[in-house]
């Protein structure tokens, strides 16, 4: 972790279980400015780690028959997805990011598109509605067909997946997945923000965006309408371990639930990597090491890595306040940075016990 930070991160924090037993760890600062430590049990923006949950409130209401995994969305949701596409695009397709919906994100932050944080600082405290979001994401040219392999990860999928809960429940999806996923899991410390400042021991969160900041920008606080169902999702380290050991244990899904959800087919990842993905779950092989089943995360200035070994004895659960550290070359591609290296060194040593381990795809 140290070396991490050494290598341009201003702060990370983990933890790690390994049969029974827990280690905690920090290195660096939660403030630039003031020095101030970060801890290991700070409050996080864990992005798209979101999604896990989402996914296993969807097949809580899969498993009660209110929804149906191979339905065509546009039963459900006419109004959001009209026409051939919302008789094509099934709910499974939305879970595995096949829907062939691109994501809507560069069109909320047009700037982006521009390679200019400007919209970033204008959206910081806007209050978007999931349904506006969709629109953008709908009406976008289609990043493929329907059910096309290697799909493409999309949030646009994952806050129709918020829209369709709410409809077959009767209750905001937050709340649902509130009351029957977090609180399930025992989850003390995780919840989707009411406010643009988060509450309790925090971290400032560095943007560095490609470059395009220099040095990175704070956005710790910040609204995130942009993304609710998708990524908007605040915990802790420890609550993570706790919710992805709980989900693979058949305790929060019953155990067909869980076969389903780590059916993976290759999704194209928003950085062009690609993963194995199911419903909500990201597949991870490290040679050595075994399956790990987890997800990441990322939004403005923070990023997350949670992932559990298919046995659930060894987990891992890493924060860091830095995102978009690696600036484009002249040809526009991301450079590579010592933070990579840095970073994958640590996976290695917390889901392995070994840095010398082969990591095939843990960075």
């Amino acid at each position: 972790m140290d070396g991490v930070h050494r290598a341009g991160v201003p702060g990370l924090y983990a933890e790690i279980r390994d049969a029974g037993r827990t280690w905690r760890g920090a290195s660096g600062v939660a403030d630039v400015r003031t020095g101030r430590p970060v801890t290991p049990d700070m409050r996080q923006r864990v992005g798209s780690i979101t999604k896990t949950f989402t996914a296993a409130a969807v097949m809580q209401q899969v498993e009660q028959g209110r929804i149906q995994l191979d339905a065509p969305i546009g039963g459900y949701l006419p109004q959001l997805v009209p026409g051939e596409r919302g008789k094509k695009i099934t709910v499974r397709m939305l879970l595995n990011n096949t829907s062939g919906l691109p994501d809507y994100t560069r069109y909320a932050f047009p700037s982006l598109q521009d390679m200019s944080p400007e919209s970033l600082d204008d959206n910081r405290f806007r209050q978007f509605r999931p349904a506006e979001l969709i629109e953008m994401g709908v009406k976008a040219p289609p990043a493929g067909e329907p059910g096309a392999t290697p799909g493409v990860y999309s949030n646009t999928n994952y806050l129709l997946l918020g829209q369709l809960l709410e409809q077959v429940t009767g209750t905001t999806a937050e709340e649902y997945i509130t009351r029957n996923v977090i609180e399930r899991a025992g989850l003390r410390h995780t919840g989707f923000p009411a406010r643009p400042r988060i509450e309790g021991p925090h971290s400032r969160m560095y943007e560095a965006l490609w470059g395009l900041n220099d040095p990175p920008r704070d956005y710790s606080v910040y609204n995130m309408s942009w993304t609710g169902t998708g990524a908007a999702l605040v915990s802790t380290m420890e609550d993570l371990n706790r919710f992805y050991g709980k989900l693979l244990d058949g305790k929060i899904v019953n155990q067909l639930s869980l076969a389903q959800m780590q059916r993976t087919v290759p999704v194209v990842a928003l950085d062009g990597s690609m993963i194995e993905y199911g419903l909500g779950l990201h597949k991870v092989g490290i040679q050595g090491c075994g399956t790990f089943w987890g997800h990441d995360g990322t939004v403005w200035g923070a990023g997350t890595m949670s992932l559990t070994r298919a046995d659930g004895k060894r987990q891992m659960s890493v924060a860091v306040n830095l995102q978009r550290w690696n600036k484009p070359d002249s040809s526009g591609k991301p450079q590579h940075h010592p933070i990579d290296d840095a970073l994958k060194t640590l996976y290695r040593q917390a889901m392995c016990g070994d840095a010398n381990a082969q990591a095939k795809n843990a960075s």
